[in-house]
């Protein structure tokens, strides 16, 4: 049986990008991402005096994404631009490589520039906050967009 189109697992990382909707064009090169994960955020211990022998939980009604990290190089012309989004709520857009996407609404929480070193592409870190909450302060779940169907 043949896959279809969009069902081919990833084998290679490579190209994920990611994509700020206030900085469409920032000098971002991205080196190495981790896109965001999901987690029910720990249990409910519902155990009580009751019990008899084991102790019960039960799931959270809440998920979260996880934060995404990346190393990215950068031209300097971007550090007042990232500066000036630093904690600012927007669309961000995580590409993978088969064309798939995962749209959620986040904000830089940090950018944090490593050791400058002869020989050695200067990178930073990045730390991006899921908040799945936009602008207008309505909740917004996360969305996946599956590859575009080749012909």
């Amino acid at each position: 049986m043949v896959p279809e189109p969009n069902q081919i697992r990833l084998d290679d990382g490579f190209a994920t990008l990611i994509t700020f909707s206030n900085l469409p064009s920032v000098k971002l090169y991205e080196k190495e991402v981790t896109p965001p994960g999901m987690t029910a955020g720990g249990v409910i211990d519902t155990t009580t005096m009751r019990n008899t022998v084991w102790r019960t939980m039960a799931p959270r009604n809440l998920r979260s994404l996880t934060p995404v990290t990346a190393t990215v190089a950068y031209a300097t012309e971007a550090i007042p631009l990232v500066m000036g989004q630093v904690g600012i709520n927007q669309a961000i857009t995580i590409t993978f490589p088969d064309a798939s996407s995962i749209v959620f609404w986040g904000w830089i929480e940090s950018f944090t520039p490593g050791q400058m070193t002869e020989g050695t592409q200067p990178t930073a870190a990045i730390n991006i906050q899921p908040g799945n909450i936009d602008d207008t302060g309505a909740e917004v779940a996360p969305v996946y967009n599956a590859p575009a169907e080749s012909s």
